[in-house]
């Protein structure tokens, strides 16, 4: 990790040397033990968290994306640099997927996001195209109410002009009733908007 000051702004500089998968868990006895600091990334099947996984690394095809929802059923914990960890969470608010499994991995998430110690902080994918769906609100009420940091990530961008993203940002913010500690970032996994910016954000809570 190299730093740079561009004006008075510091910029961190994160290349990825080393990125893998190391476990897909459902249940503690099976996390990662190296205690390295932790970041899950939570949202709605399909609406881009692998993609985001892949373009923050540099990679084009370490997390594994899928043209059919609900197909992540574990906790995919990715190792980057022998520093961090990214952790991708099922997917919610996909109908197809049976009642009983939906409890089952509402379960498993609960029990990380409420007992895991290496998390710093939780990414809440949302697209920005769109005003947040219930399901959206339904988590972020989630980690407020357990008072788990959270940087709300605004994806696809590269979707609407440049010149709304000010607008769609306003409604995502009144949407989710986002509270003031909590950071919202504009991002793109087509054009790489918001990635230096985001590795600023996750090493500010390293």
């Amino acid at each position: 990790m190299s730093k740079c000051l561009e004006g008075s702004v510091l910029r961190i500089i994160m290349k990825i040397t080393e990125a893998e998968i190391v476990i897909s868990a459902v249940k503690p006895e099976q996390y990662p033990s190296e205690g390295l600091p932790e970041f899950a990334l939570a949202g709605r099947s399909n609406v881009g968290k692998s993609s985001f996984i892949n373009k923050m690394i540099n990679r084009k095809a370490l997390a594994r994306t899928s043209s059919k929802p609900g197909k992540t059923q574990t906790l995919n914990f990715y190792k980057l640099n022998q520093e961090i960890m990214f952790v991708d969470v099922p997917g919610y608010g996909y109908a197809s997927v049976s009642k009983r499994e939906r409890e089952i991995w509402g379960k498993m998430i609960e029990q990380y996001f409420t007992s895991r110690e290496p998390l710093k902080a939780v990414l809440l994918i949302v697209d920005l195209r769109h005003e947040p769906t219930n399901d959206d609100v339904m988590m972020y009420e989630f980690l407020k109410h357990y008072e788990l940091p959270c940087i709300v990530v605004a994806t696809k961008a590269d979707k609407i002009p440049k010149g709304k993203w000010q607008k769609h940002l306003k409604i995502t913010k009144e949407k989710l009733n986002l509270h003031p500690g909590d950071e919202i970032q504009i991002f793109s996994a087509e054009t790489g908007q918001g990635v230096d910016q985001m590795w600023n954000a996750l090493k500010a809570r390293m």
